[in-house]
């Protein structure tokens, strides 16, 4: 039973962490991630609802330390690529110009 109960605790938390995956592709130019502070806002509060459901899920026992650790570490590394392809790409235009 438990098992059942892990299984699917992973797959929802898994659900949200491609919600969050699916806001930062989907705004990735660079007008809206530099220039929109709120674009910012709410990754940082969703990134916060989500450590706070993998903490939840670690008290309880459904996640170890390290999974939990490690799916919010793989997200921030995702997040951290598509800023720094954004500003990448900002640099390339302006040296061309």
């Amino acid at each position: 039973m438990l098992e059942i109960v892990k299984a699917e605790a992973l797959e929802e938390l898994n659900k949200e962490a491609a919600k969050i995956r699916q806001l930062i592709t989907n705004q990735k130019n660079y007008q809206c991630i530099t220039q929109c502070k709120a674009f910012e806002e709410v990754v940082d509060t969703q990134m916060y609802g989500f450590s706070k459901q993998i903490d939840y899920a670690k008290r309880i026992g459904i996640l170890t330390r390290e999974e939990g650790s490690k799916i919010i570490s793989d997200l921030e590394q995702e997040l951290n690529q598509v800023y720094g392809s954004v500003f990448d790409e900002q640099k390339k235009k302006e040296t061309s110009k």
